[in-house]
């Protein structure tokens, strides 16, 4: 009898473990970005030292299989800085995929994943110089009304990055 158990208490422990292992390999599920859906605040710190402050908007459209951001600066030196993004699941290639554009004329593509409880939109392009740079998103301490979010490039192909945007974002 205690050897019965004792195999089905293994059982039991491995599957759970392998689960859980499972579920934090996936490759980005739809329900990636879930967490982001909402209505938000936002404040960051500006070079000068005063304070940034937003909203984001996001919501699921074109029957639930696309993620719309609308973000707006509204204090601070940023003011009137307005983008949007547009991010989608691709089921055939277990990858996110964003576009950025904005009202200076940006338009950035990325492609996401999971990574140690965070989510990264990462994209590969080149510098002022043509020296080629990593820019990054990452969303990080992710709670059910709050996380925070990072802009960073690296210029060593990923060994180190430079924060140039911090955001704390709270469900309005």
């Amino acid at each position: 009898m205690k050897k019965a158990f004792s195999i089905l208490l293994f059982t039991i422990v491995g599957i759970n473990f392998s689960v859980a292992q499972q579920s934090l390999n996936e490759l980005s599920p739809p329900e990636y970005f879930d967490f982001w859906i909402g209505d938000w605040e936002l404040r960051w710190g500006n070079s000068d030292g005063t304070i940034g402050k937003g909203t984001n908007n996001i919501e699921k459209i074109l029957d639930g299989k696309v993620i719309k951001e609308n973000f707006k600066a509204t204090e601070g030196a940023m003011t009137g800085y307005v983008g949007k993004s547009y991010s989608v699941y691709n089921s055939k290639t277990g990858k996110w995929k964003q576009t950025w554009v904005d009202n200076q004329g940006a338009y950035l593509d990325f492609t996401g994943r999971f990574k140690d409880e965070q989510r990264i939109f990462r994209r590969e392009t080149t510098n002022e110089q043509g020296d080629q740079i990593i820019q990054r998103m990452v969303f990080y301490k992710i709670k059910k009304d709050s996380f925070m979010w990072r802009w960073e490039k690296s210029e060593d192909n990923g060994k180190n990055w430079e924060i140039l945007w911090k955001i704390a974002y709270r469900r309005h």
